[in-house]
């Protein structure tokens, strides 16, 4: 981190992610209870993210645990399903348009792409911000 950033003031979010990653060296037997107690303590104390650093600087970055994959924020996840659903809609209405009629009609469900691109462009933007801060802290 940059000086800069080092000494800006911490937000409770900030805190809270040291909070969670004290919690996770703990559960792992990195650190004692007596340990935990005094860091967290720190950190919901700390002014500056420098502040904050100092307390898991000896701990290593957590990794994901053997087949487990990072999870989409919630907010993704419901904008994917709506796509899906009204994406699958779609294609069905096609397919039974296109049986009735006897004849293929011009494919209109593949203006759906439009959307699902923009969609999935957000998701790759998305998770490279939250590994960029994973990796930060």
């Amino acid at each position: 981190m940059s000086k800069e950033v080092e000494s800006m003031r911490a937000a409770d979010s900030d805190r809270q992610r040291i909070a969670d990653r004290l919690k996770f060296a703990l559960d792992e037997g990195r650190l004692s209870l007596h340990e935990y107690d005094e860091r967290v303590a720190a950190a919901y104390a700390a002014r500056t993210h420098a502040e904050l650093r100092v307390l898991v600087h000896d701990l290593p970055r957590p990794r994901l645990r053997p087949g487990e994959r990072p999870r989409l924020p919630t907010a993704l996840i419901v904008l994917w399903t709506i796509w899906g659903a009204i994406a699958a809609v779609n294609v069905v209405i096609y397919v039974l348009v296109t049986l009735s009629m006897g004849e293929l009609v011009h494919p209109w469900p593949i203006w759906l792409l439009v959307p699902g691109a923009a969609l999935g462009a957000v998701t790759v933007g998305v998770q490279k911000i939250r590994n960029q801060n994973r990796e930060e802290t």
